[in-house]
């Protein structure tokens, strides 16, 4: 076993350590780990604001927190996770690490703007957190903001919808610098139809980044102005439209939905060619079906407003949306099964993420389409069917996703390999507490029990104690995989330069790369799945 060691990129040129060098560093790899640092914190604390609300709902009536508190912790766990981890989760560490990487750059096309950025994100999340400790308490609205109850509520709703605001535009800027990154910085040779699909994903993911996220970022102002000038412009005493609110939020957030969830798929394509040692089936359906799904998911964001009085035509069309929508979703799973079969399939660590991701994400998937029926969506809307469905796409797609990559990209970004072993088994924990924990709210969602609440009637109580089990189970898996890789960090034997004989270019680079990726840039003459 080898000794804890920095990999040579986490020094400057002048082979300079230590705070400063980080704080001020435009190397895109160390960017990349200042956020899975800042990420890991929040990811963390957002789980522990989870178990605590599944303690709660362990049995009816109070068990360990009032009514106000639980609002509050919700409110905090939505936007700690939404804002904080999933949404700027893949493409903020991985996207940031590897891209430059896959296309054979040297950085991203604006490092500068990229250390802004972090520094953006950082601040707004700082704000976030300051919600605890400033003015009367954290929010109670939810992590959606709704309106007017957010315009009336004496929390310090103000300073966290201006923390989402200042997120808001770490995420444009990541955008920008992702999309002029790839238009610009390929290397010789890599033409479209040459660029690896986790690169076409970020690509997709950053037009919604750039164009989608600033209605909701003058949304979230239109609440604070109403909140301290009194304009009437959600709240109806005040003249004002809550249905307006609800059309401005989501028809960014239901984008955002694939700013989650596209990012996790592009890390998927690359998985599974590599641990199936075939060339991906359908390489241009899939790079075509990332752009399908960021077009189409701007036109979706109605089905989230059934209820909300919507006209009968509108619902009709909206709904049909949703549908076609899946549509490049299902392309992106038949051809990853097509890649597997007849494949040499190793099931590694990432693997497993990715089979789980799959398995997790055609759940989620199908419930999503139970929500865009119409007449299913009169009953089922905003029970906790919802959160069941919210959690099996975020959680079992994105989440899992996230930890797919970490243990594909884990021996490029350390230059040390985690234990296979231990690995396989902290995901088999995770995998089996994840549907422990969220199948059950599937099933007391159709039961009728409503989701937000902070008691239920006692028919819902054995679904929710079973939830709360497997929200045991699921932090035991969760631990036990950091440990896993904190471990392998450590003490982890030397990583070869290509352990999982990928064939992409960020395989063909040392392990942990040098400080500029490559000693000389290189040249494409093939696809980047080519095997024989």
């Amino acid at each position: 076993m080898t000794t804890t060691t920095l990999p040579n990129y986490l020094e400057d040129k002048q082979g300079k350590k230590g705070l400063m060098v980080w704080l001020t560093t435009h190397d895109h790899k160390r960017i990349g780990l200042m956020y899975l640092a800042a990420l890991s914190v929040f990811f963390i604390v957002g789980v522990l604001i989870g178990i605590l609300m599944r303690l709660e709902l362990l049995n009816p009536g109070k068990d360990i927190v009032d009514p106000q508190t639980y609002n509050s912790l919700f409110t905090l766990h939505g936007v700690i996770m939404i804002f904080l981890f999933v949404i700027p989760g893949i493409p903020a560490v991985f996207g940031n690490i590897a891209l430059p990487l896959i296309i054979g750059a040297r950085d991203v096309a604006f490092p500068k703007l990229n250390l802004f950025s972090w520094y953006l994100y950082m601040f707004g999340a700082m704000l976030a957190l300051g919600t605890l400790l400033v003015g009367d308490g954290p929010p109670d609205t939810g992590w959606t903001f709704y309106a007017p109850y957010s315009v009336k509520t004496g929390t310090n709703v103000t300073m966290a919808v201006f923390a989402a605001f200042i997120l808001g535009f770490s995420s444009i800027l990541t955008g920008l610098n992702f999309i002029v990154t790839i238009h610009r910085m390929r290397c010789p040779g890599m033409s479209w139809f040459k660029m690896p699909l986790f690169a076409w994903a970020l690509y997709a993911t950053s037009w919604i980044q750039l164009l989608a996220t600033p209605v909701v970022g003058i949304t979230l102002l239109m609440i604070a102005v109403e909140r301290m000038l009194g304009i009437g412009l959600f709240d109806p005493a005040l003249g004002g439209d809550p249905v307006l609110y609800q059309h401005l939020f989501w028809i960014y957030s239901h984008p955002a939905v694939y700013i989650m969830i596209l990012p996790g798929m592009g890390v998927i394509s690359e998985i599974i060619p590599t641990f199936s040692q075939r060339r991906i089936f359908g390489y241009k359906a899939i790079a075509y079906s990332s752009l399908a799904i960021a077009f189409i998911g701007y036109f979706v964001w109605g089905h989230h407003m059934f209820t909300s009085g919507m006209s009968g035509p509108a619902r009709v069309i909206f709904s049909i949306l949703t549908f076609l929508v899946a549509i490049p979703s299902a392309i992106k799973v038949f051809n990853w099964l097509a890649t597997m079969y007849n494949g040499s399939i190793d099931m590694k660590p990432p693997m497993l993420y990715a089979m789980g991701f799959i398995f997790l994400f055609l759940i989620g998937g199908l419930t999503g389409l139970v929500n865009g029926a119409l007449a299913a969506d009169i009953h089922i809307h905003d029970t906790y069917f919802v959160v069941g469905h919210f959690h099996y796409v975020m959680f079992g797609g994105t989440g899992f996703a996230f930890f797919a990559a970490m243990h594909y990209w884990f021996p490029k970004i350390w230059g040390k390999m985690y234990s296979i072993k231990h690995a396989t088994r902290a995901f088999w924990v995770l995998f089996t507490g994840f549907n422990i924990l969220y199948f059950p709210m599937l099933v007391v969602g159709i039961m009728g029990m409503p989701r937000r609440y902070y008691d239920y009637l006692p028919q819902f109580h054995l679904p929710n104690e079973i939830s709360t089990v497997g929200s045991w189970i699921t932090v035991l898996g969760l631990v036990y995989m950091i440990v896993v890789l904190i471990q392998g960090m450590r003490k982890g034997e030397k990583a070869e330069r290509n352990p999982w004989h990928g064939l992409t270019l960020d395989w063909q680079t040392d392990s942990p790369p040098t400080l500029e990726n490559f000693e000389e840039i290189p040249t494409v003459t093939e696809g980047p799945y080519e095997y024989k």
